[in-house]
């Protein structure tokens, strides 16, 4: 087959060093100063103190007030092993709390953190911009769909010339034909420039994959707009975001806050509803605090390209894998290595920035399996030299996100052993109730706030279906989130005993599209939350109070199975969808990309 287009532009290499994370840390770039930057100065490290301190006050406070009940009896083992757990963990619970607090507050009081709305100026883009879409085995149709779409939409704002999209393969051999016809069928209507490459040995990943680029054409491009397989982003927003990096030399990444969209089954409604509820507070108290030490999520991000190169050359890790090889988690050591150079790198919420999210329990805890890989290695650079110490929190929190898993089990595991026994314990041990209620008002609070957020505002309420709607959602919601929590948090587990005994995670590609799952392929996946669940059960006549309380963590490991099987349904969620149950954004979703493919 002749072919109409160039797969590639002319090369225009651009160097891009490995770096270092031992020794002195590489000199500092000195942009321009970044005029009008939120959060910047005193007011920034304000910020955070506020943050580390109201996290400390009530972790210490719930740990003193458990320490002063567990020991009325004198100091025992497991007592000692519940107060070391339980702290790490309230200070977590407590940190995620007051970062969503803040954001709600930010949000009412109409202070928005980041810049938004994207900025409409008049004068042409100055710099241009590569749209690079990495791809390893993917559906190419859906893919061409949705470089299709972001093609459409800057056509529309008239500056197609100041962008070109790279379609970067590291698929096998024999879907290279296929990806081909369905790239010459878009660079056949697109008004923007769109190219292919496909690499014949996949090193690297997709960090690989991008520093390959780079090295071949970065030279000829002032940013690049990082996106994954499953990305979409409009045409004003990503121009917008151009102008900023236009007019702000010093920044060197903006961070987008995805929306999910394409959701078809029960659990893709459930998370897009979620995070559409849920996720603003959140995300605005991240922006609120990050500054100019934002993380970095690995794609819908707008990146300058030569800041990038000279920063983030990624070096293998010393070592065997999982721990050693390849960084796997890149995207927020990137972010930490152009912190450590000068470079800022922002947050931003605005709108028609996209993605989508895996279709089942299973096809999620697939995909967290290797993020648990990836963060967890990021234990070794948090002593690395020159980064930020809001870079080095970053990296931290990454890795206790997973370790909160088996740390909670064994916090449960302590407090079982404890009731059995008689002993006065996390379950038992506070006649006053102040670490429960505590406790619940923290795990609780945040989606108080996001129902408060969407109830207040007219046109959120009715992008979410209305009052009504909303609220069935959330009493569907709270229960199935927890009894749901149980069976993830014994997955993450088991996953990071798999890590830890050198089970390295394969990178294959993501299942997109998935309509239900058959019993026999959930249950070899959760045979150890039912026996956990069954044991639990088992031991309830000799702990009645304990059991209680533990009765929804029993109940959810117990029933795990059924929860897969039923959140894997589009029948359902298609049922929730018409009972008004998650309904996000009604009509407002983007709508699906349409397979460009080529004729014949």
């Amino acid at each position: 087959m002749s072919e109409l287009h160039p797969r590639l532009p002319a090369p225009a290499p651009l160097d891009m060093p490995e770096q270092r994370f031992d020794g002195p840390p590489p000199p500092g770039r000195a942009p321009e100063p970044f005029d009008g930057a939120i959060g910047s100065g005193a007011d920034i490290f304000a910020r955070r103190a506020l943050l580390v301190l109201l996290t400390l006050v009530l972790a210490l406070a719930a740990s003193t007030t458990l320490k002063e009940s567990v020991l009325t009896d004198g100091l025992t083992v497991s007592d000692m092993l519940l107060l070391t757990v339980f702290f790490p963990l309230f200070a977590l619970l407590a940190f995620g709390f007051i970062n969503t607090v803040v954001g709600y507050i930010v949000l009412a009081t109409g202070l928005h953190p980041g810049f938004t709305p994207m900025p409409r100026w008049s004068e042409p883009l100055k710099g241009r911009t590569a749209i690079l879409m990495p791809v390893h085995n993917e559906d190419i149709d859906e893919v061409c769909g949705r470089l299709g779409q972001m093609a459409d939409a800057l056509a529309r704002t008239g500056s197609c010339a100041a962008f070109d999209f790279f379609i970067l393969s590291d698929s096998a051999a024999e879907n290279e034909a296929g990806e081909v016809r369905a790239w010459q069928a878009l660079a056949a209507r697109s008004d923007c420039a769109v190219y292919y490459r496909r690499r014949v040995e996949n090193v690297g990943r997709k960090p690989g994959n991008i520093a390959d680029w780079l090295r071949a054409h970065g030279a000829a491009y002032d940013y690049m707009l990082m996106l994954d397989a499953d990305s979409l982003m409009g045409g004003e927003t990503i121009v917008g975001m151009t102008q900023i990096m236009d007019r702000r030399p010093a920044v060197a990444l903006l961070q987008t806050v995805p929306q999910v969209i394409g959701a078809s089954t029960l659990f893709q409604r459930w998370m897009q509803f979620s995070s559409r509820i849920y996720g603003p507070a959140a995300t605005a108290g991240l922006v609120w605090w990050s500054g100019a030490e934002a993380t970095f999520w690995g794609h819908n991000a707008l990146i300058r390209v030569r800041a990038f190169a000279d920063s983030c050359g990624l070096p293998v890790l010393t070592g065997a894998p999982p721990f050693g090889g390849t960084i796997m988690s890149h995207d927020v050591v990137e972010a930490a290595l152009l912190r450590r150079r000068g470079w800022r790198v922002h947050m931003v919420m605005t709108e028609e920035t996209f993605e989508e999210y895996p279709p089942t329990l299973i096809d999620a805890g697939v995909r967290d399996r290797r993020w648990a890989q990836g963060n967890l290695q990021h234990m070794a650079l948090l002593g690395a030299s020159g980064f930020h110490w809001i870079n080095r929190l970053q990296l931290l929190l990454g890795a206790a996100g997973y370790l909160a898993s088996p740390l909670w089990l064994l916090l449960i595991a302590v407090s079982v052993v404890q009731a059995v026994r008689g002993e006065p314990g996390l379950m038992s041990g506070d006649p006053s109730g102040m670490v429960l209620e505590l406790t619940l008002a923290l795990l609780f609070g945040p989606k108080l706030l996001g129902i408060i957020h969407a109830l207040g505002d007219a046109q959120r309420r009715r992008a979410l279906g209305g009052a009504a709607s909303i609220l069935r959602s959330v009493l569907v919601d709270v229960p199935l989130s927890t009894l749901a929590a149980p069976g993830i948090a014994l997955t993450q587990t088991i996953d990071l005993i798999g890590i830890a005994t050198q089970r390295k995670a394969e990178w294959h590609a993501q299942n997109r599209r998935v309509d239900g799952l058959p019993m026999a392929a959930i249950l070899p996946r959760y045979r150890w939350h039912v026996l956990v669940g069954a044991l639990l059960l088992a031991l309830s006549p000799l702990m009645p109070a304990a059991a209680l309380w533990l009765s929804p963590v029993t109940a959810g490991l117990l029933l795990s199975p059924l929860i897969v099987q039923w959140t894997a349904s589009e029948r359902w969620g298609a049922r929730a969808a018409r009972a008004g149950v998650f309904v996000t954004d009604a009509g407002r979703d983007p709508p699906p990309p349409v397979p460009a493919v080529a004729a014949g």
